[in-house]
């Protein structure tokens, strides 16, 4: 009679570990070998891999076989130093390092006594975090996976604030509404959505020529609700637009917030990590009079998704919010532990904050400076050479680390163009429209980067033009 699979011995562990730690050094060492984007289709790996489970538990070595064979050639390669797309990504050594070391401890901090490490060292890197940033003292950090999710917690928090019976009550009836761009991340309107504020109450507000919200417009529309009887609830401006890295200009929407009322959060994920610069410092103006603010380090402070860090000047209200203690929850109450679940919807916390605490600690501040400076140097001196380029042109402002940018030729020359770079497996690039014209986005950020990977990925670019199909 044989017996049952059984977890690894240490031998079996330390073997394939070992095993997989030094594939892990050889995959970062040699990812510029590999296509950003992989040559697949649709369903062609899930036609590779058996349509059930095994019955019997497999060897490692082949789950390890089948990993490097099967997994990686199907991987778009967020990893790899010409990953433009999207926004500015990358995992560093260090921060791998504590992927590991978490996964083992597989701590959930829901309340200080299951993890008084883990919810300890929540609130100090993220301290660390805050001062680098400029952001003031009083503001309380909380880790979430996504923006996505912190934004949520920001519209709760405006929900609490203004209509506190909503708690017990539920919906709103139609009264609420949030403000924000009409560049502003989708995530917002999900926000509305998914607490029942409903997207018909989110406000779209229109934007300049460099794709900033309008306070003009943004008061317009405050006061055309209020006529309609209704309550501004939510105001979000954006540091650093998804499509364009556009600034809104916080303080001027912070005193209109403050005259209505409302609760403002700031969106700054995708490039507030640029504050840490004390010449990039302007982008946060205004930042200090939000209710609350996010950052994600997964975007550009080189830590493994996924990682937001949202702070607020009101962890009251976020505890009012979501507080919800059951019998078996309950422990014994002390000013210095923190019990993270009354500041969130979910009650399990993986261990999010040790990768962090690694960059922080590895880079250390001047560490991340050189880089970040780097990243926005290279960035401006790519974008003069689109600008002087006779066959393609720039389509927004470049405030950090992306470039919005077009061949001077129809939208379906522009969509064969990504086509082809992205298939090229040399970069891979995203797109979005600005002003009704198809345009290519270029994100840099990658720990790995060099001053050559973008030289590649333009001279890539410039290749693929050549010879694009007559309009």
């Amino acid at each position: 009679m044989t017996s049952p699979q059984t977890d690894m011995s240490p031998e079996q562990f330390r073997r394939a570990a070992h095993e997989a730690v030094d594939w892990v050094a050889d995959y970062l060492a040699t990812i510029r070998d590999l296509p950003v984007l992989p040559r697949v289709r649709p369903g062609d790996l899930t036609d590779q891999l058996p349509a059930a489970g095994p019955e019997r538990g497999e060897a490692i070595d082949d789950i390890l076989r089948d990993f490097r064979d099967l997994i990686v050639p199907a991987t778009t390669h967020w990893n790899h130093p010409r990953f433009h797309a999207y926004f500015s990504v990358s995992a560093a050594g260090p921060a791998i390092i504590a992927e590991m070391l978490a996964a083992a401890l597989n701590v959930n901090h829901m309340v200080w006594q299951s993890g008084p490490a883990q919810a300890e060292l929540e609130q100090v890197s993220l301290g660390w975090l805050r001062d680098w940033l400029g952001l003031p003292e009083s503001f309380f950090g909380v880790m979430y996976d996504t923006a996505s999710i912190s934004t949520m917690h920001a519209l709760i928090c405006a929900r609490e604030l203004v209509c506190p019976e909503a708690r017990r009550e539920g919906s709103v009836g139609g009264r609420l509404v949030v403000y924000t761009s009409e560049q502003a991340h989708s995530s917002v309107e999900k926000s509305a959505i998914a607490i029942g504020i409903g997207q018909n109450n989110v406000r779209r507000i229109p934007v300049d020529d460099e794709f900033r919200m309008l306070p003009e417009a943004l008061e317009e529309a405050i006061e055309s609700d209020l006529h309609r009887g209704k309550q501004p609830c939510c105001i979000v401006p954006t540091v650093g637009t998804t499509s364009t890295t556009s600034v809104d200009p916080v303080r001027a929407i912070a005193a209109i917030a403050e005259r209505a009322r409302a609760w403002l959060h700031v969106d700054a994920s995708c490039s507030g990590a640029a504050a840490i610069l004390p010449e990039y410092r302007w982008l946060l103006d205004g930042c200090e009079r939000a209710q609350s603010f996010v950052v994600n380090p997964h975007k550009w402070l080189f830590t493994p998704v996924d990682l937001s860090a949202f702070y607020t000047s009101r962890p009251d209200i976020l505890k009012r919010a979501l507080s919800l203690v059951p019998e078996y929850l309950k422990t014994r109450e002390d000013a210095r532990a923190l019990n993270f679940m009354d500041y969130g919807v979910p009650l399990g916390r993986r261990f999010r904050a040790l990768k962090l605490w690694f960059v922080l600690r590895w880079f250390g501040r001047e560490g991340i400076t050189r880089i970040l400076r780097n990243h926005l140097a290279w960035t401006h001196e790519l974008a003069d050479e689109i600008r002087a380029h006779p066959d393609f042109e720039l389509c927004a402002p470049v405030p950090v680390s992306l470039i919005c940018f077009r061949y001077r030729g129809t939208d379906d020359q522009n969509r064969e163009l990504l086509e082809r770079i992205n298939a090229s497996g040399r970069a891979f690039l995203s797109h979005t429209v600005l002003n009704g014209r198809y345009v290519l986005r270029l994100s840099v950020g990658n720990v790995r980067a060099t001053c050559e990977d973008l030289r590649i990925t333009w001279e890539t670019i410039q290749s693929c033009a050549a010879g694009l199909p007559a309009s």
